[in-house]
């Protein structure tokens, strides 16, 4: 009986391998998904752009000089005949020419304008800057009067037409060229020159009377 149970056991063949694979191991399909749509705001967004350069760095090629002020106001400190300071900043009056200081017309120049500018607010229209840097403007006192044209007339000052147009030629004392010209000549010794201009501007008067 023993026998035939292990007989019976051994006749009993393992099952053939089956080709039924668990539906875990199965072969999947791959799935494919569609990107959205863009919106018509998508589609047309803009490549952005290289960043450019900035130019933080200072240069005489990208500064711009600060342009002075046209009007300068304010208490005049007299220098000269026909110079004054505004505001630290110094002004040659604008077309005429007063004697120097070393000259006894010059200081009355000087103590002229002194007069002129006592309580007064100057007010400085700037015209240019000259050939030696030097700040040029016409000065209007409070009352309105022109500083240069109330010299002229005092008989200190000359029109200077280089820079003037000639407008204060009109307004100048009579002989008053002559006055400060032989004068200059006198304190500089150079009364010579003034004789040979004397001279030959006589002899042009005669010739044209003839």
């Amino acid at each position: 009986m023993v026998i035939y149970f292990l007989l019976d056991r051994g006749s009993k063949k393992s099952p053939p391998p089956s080709d039924h694979v668990p539906s875990d191991h199965r072969a999947r399909k791959p799935t494919f998904h569609h990107a959205p749509t863009p919106t018509p705001s998508q589609a047309k967004r803009p490549t952005p752009r290289a960043p450019t350069a900035r130019h933080d760095h200072f240069s005489e090629k990208t500064a711009t000089p600060v342009p002075q002020p046209t009007f300068l106001k304010g208490k005049a400190y007299i220098v000269d005949g026909d110079t004054l300071r505004i505001q630290k900043t110094q002004i040659r009056l604008f077309g005429v020419d007063a004697l120097e200081m070393n000259h006894p017309f010059g200081k009355k120049a000087k103590w002229a304008m002194f007069e002129l500018c006592k309580n007064q607010i100057v007010t400085a229209e700037i015209t240019e800057i000259d050939d030696h840097g030097r700040t040029v403007a016409k000065c209007t006192l409070s009352d309105g009067r022109d500083l240069s044209a109330e010299l002229v007339k005092q008989g200190l000052a000359l029109d200077w037409a280089k820079y003037s147009g000639g407008i204060y030629r009109a307004m100048e004392t009579p002989d008053a060229r002559k006055k400060l010209w032989l004068a200059d000549a006198r304190q500089k010794g150079r009364m010579h020159v003034w004789e040979a201009f004397d001279a030959k501007k006589r002899a042009k008067a005669a010739g044209g009377s003839t």
